[in-house]
């Protein structure tokens, strides 16, 4: 019965024993109900919500412990890289493809279960409306990736566009006002422009001091970046992120679908070339209510966006260090390897992302930045000129330490240097392997890994030969053109006749 009928049902019985027959048992069977309905209607004029009935889950009952094995795992992982409902039923899709179920049952459990956990906050926004070029918003936010397999915390720069929603995505390991300007840069190229306005958290990279209302002294850099690159900049209220509601949705959004597991890479050049194919690869999602897809958008409102300025502003650090007798420079407490004398001077020019120590102008060695204290950063490359005076110094160095951390020293060069140190002496056979790995600085790691691995199959342990393989790889063998014969026919000669010839040598043979 419908709830409308049931109400007007209600209503006669109520008028029925008020002002009818006046008993329940008489109600009843005038109106050909039963006694408890009667007492029901007697006692609340609205009829009571029907009970839903426990329905079985066939399907998402076998899919439960996979999703609370995944809500378990988020509790772990950090509060802004958890999976979405959306998240986990793609998952369900790819891993499980044999179990169909809907996204909206999965919806509804998770956000049942999330309720129960207490993980869902819900906040108003209010919707803006936006020119193309007009503003771009830009944040900071924290991320986890496994850089050479161990596990980091980023700090990940995001600048996005309001109008066509694209945004650019840029991973450091400190948010540092000088990683803060050269991102900027790649935004710009990313787009092909400057908006013209630029939203911004009170960040300590361009906010000296909040003062009173909307006025902020800005720091010295960021205004003359400013002034360089031709845009405004505008802050929000302290503690009040939802007046830059765009660019807080768009990092969770990110981080929740590339983020989401946790992306895994050699180092930071490899991990940020990943982002940049992931802010590619969105340029394709269409936003509701846009009428056109997030690419075809951003080309457009190109357009509308500031030039880019015809030269980059110079955000390098230069300092002149003098190398120390561990063959290092020191760069901000920590010491970087370079292959020069102890006590002569050098050009260090510092950026976000590495270091790059220059001698004559000439740059002779090139370090990933690192943002501890007192450590050392040490190249192997640097010290084989030192080692093949002092070879027996190779075995226990730090920066063959460092090399194997690295990935850069594999097992065959272990077995290589033992049969040559059996073969030739442990003096000796060192510094062979050390001419060895002197040809990694023409030829390049992986194919003196490759020639090396090619002479252990053989069975061969020699450095000459090593090299023989690693320089056979560069050696391009010109193929002979094929001439056609047919033009020069006209000048073929008759065969001689030697019958006479074979005579001669015949009657002397006699």
């Amino acid at each position: 019965m419908k709830r409308r009928a049931k109400v007007e049902l209600f209503e006669e019985i109520r008028r029925e024993y008020e002002f009818g027959i006046g008993t329940v048992r008489g109600v009843a069977r005038k109106l050909g109900v039963h006694r408890r309905q009667v007492r029901q209607a007697l006692a609340d004029a609205q009829p009571p919500a029907r009970k839903q009935p426990e329905r079985c889950r066939p399907v998402l009952a076998g899919l439960m412990p996979f999703i609370e094995a995944i809500l378990s795992s988020d509790r772990q992982a950090p509060r802004k890289q958890r999976h979405t409902a959306h998240r986990i039923w793609q998952r369900i899709r790819a891993e499980r493809p044999e179990q169909v179920v809907a996204e909206s049952t999965i919806r509804k459990y998770v956000h049942e279960r999330k309720q129960e956990l207490g993980w869902s906050t819900r906040t108003t926004c209010v919707p803006q409306s936006y020119t193309p070029g007009q503003e771009g918003q830009v944040d900071w936010y924290e991320a986890w990736a496994e850089l050479n397999g161990e596990q980091i915390k980023l700090q990940v720069f995001a600048l996005r566009s309001m109008v066509s929603g694209a945004a650019f995505h840029r991973a450091y390991q400190r948010a540092t006002q000088q990683a803060f300007l050269e991102a900027h840069e790649q935004a710009f190229h990313y787009f092909g422009g400057v908006f013209r306005l630029l939203r911004y958290d009170n960040l300590k990279s361009a906010v000296k001091k909040v003062l009173r209302g909307h006025q902020r002294e800005e720091t010295t850099r960021f205004i003359a970046f400013r002034s360089h690159w031709r845009f405004e900049s505008d802050f929000c209220t302290p503690a009040e992120p939802h007046e830059k509601g765009g660019i807080e949705g768009e990092g969770g959004y990110f981080r929740r679908s590339h983020w989401v597991p946790m992306p895994k890479a050699r180092d930071l050049t490899e991990l940020n070339a990943q982002l940049l194919a992931a802010c590619r690869e969105d340029e394709q999602r269409q936003i509701a209510g846009h009428p056109q897809p997030v690419g075809a958008a951003m080309i457009e409102e190109r357009a509308h966006l500031l030039p880019l300025a015809e030269q980059a502003f110079e955000l390098v650090e230069v300092c002149f260090p003098r190398v120390d007798g561990l063959g290092c420079v020191r760069v901000r407490t920590n010491l970087y390897s370079v292959p020069a004398k102890p006590g002569r001077t050098v050009e260090v020019r510092l950026y976000p992302s590495y270091v790059e120590i220059r001698d004559e102008g000439r740059c002779t060695a090139r370090h990933e930045r690192c943002y501890g204290r007192q450590q050392q950063v040490l190249d192997l490359e640097h010290y084989l000129d030192v080692l093949e005076r002092k070879p027996g110094a190779l075995i226990g160095s730090k920066p063959l330490l460092a090399w194997r951390a690295r990935g850069l020293w594999p097992q065959n060069y272990d077995r290589l240097l033992e049969a040559l140190i059996s073969r030739h002496g442990k003096p000796s056979g060192t510094r062979q392997m050390i001419q060895v790995l002197s040809l990694i600085k023409l030829h390049g790691h992986q194919q003196v890994q490759a020639a090396v691995e090619q002479a252990l199959s053989l069975g061969c342990s020699d450095a000459a030969a090593i090299r023989h393989l690693v320089q056979a790889v560069d050696l391009a063998h010109a193929r002979s053109a094929i001439v056609d014969l047919g033009v020069l026919s006209r000048f073929e000669a008759p065969l001689p006749v030697i019958t006479d010839y074979d005579r001669l040598l015949g009657q002397e043979a006699l």
